[in-house]
């Protein structure tokens, strides 16, 4: 199916914050990014604030599309711990390899979040997938308040992602290795004494 022009421009934003940061995203470099005439990207996205919440939700929609085909339990579903940490692990890798560019625009997005409570506030909606994802990978790992550790859980899991795309720790985890330590954060958190906290 064929994208829209606003998905087009948006999709160019998020290459553009990536590749470029906050300061270079501007209408006139989305416009560039996404090779269509001058001024298509103002008349679509009116403001920056504009630019920035079609950018958010254009995020969220494609992890949605990507989350949607990997298999991941909802609270009520078993799941052994090796086939959690198979669907977290090939998450993960996804996100630093072709999911990089994303991610990288995720995080532009989160730094200027700090100064724009709208923006934020997309953000923390558009990460609530993320949460009820982790809250039902913990359930079905025996965890006994999945609700409340699944935002310290992804927390965990996004600071491995950041810290392999733009960290300073050099932290270089072979496949083996991520599912290894994948193994022993659920295992912290499903533990009995593992409150996560």
């Amino acid at each position: 199916m064929a994208i829209t022009r606003r998905e087009r421009l948006a999709d160019a934003a998020i290459d553009t914050l990536a590749r470029e940061g906050l300061r270079g995203l501007t209408h006139r470099a989305v416009d560039r990014a996404a090779g269509v005439p001058e001024g298509s990207c103002s008349y679509y996205f009116r403001t920056r604030q504009a630019l920035l919440a079609a950018t958010v939700d254009r995020l969220a929609e494609l992890d949605a599309a990507e989350i949607a085909t990997l298999p991941v339990p909802s609270c009520r579903t078993e799941m052994d711990a090796t086939g959690a940490v198979e669907a977290l692990a090939t998450m993960i890798e996804r996100y630093v390899a072709t999911g990089r560019t994303r991610m990288l625009a995720r995080y532009e997005l989160a730094l200027e979040a700090t100064r724009r409570g709208e923006l934020r506030a997309s953000l923390v909606a558009a990460g609530a997938r993320f949460r009820v994802i982790a809250e039902g990978l913990l359930a079905a790992a025996g965890a006994t308040e999945p609700a409340r550790q699944a935002p310290i859980f992804v927390a965990c899991l996004d600071g491995l992602i950041f810290d392999h795309l733009a960290g300073a720790g050099e932290l270089e985890l072979t496949p083996g290795e991520l599912r290894a330590a994948l193994l022993e954060l659920l295992r912290a958190f499903a533990s009995p004494g593992g409150r996560g906290d």
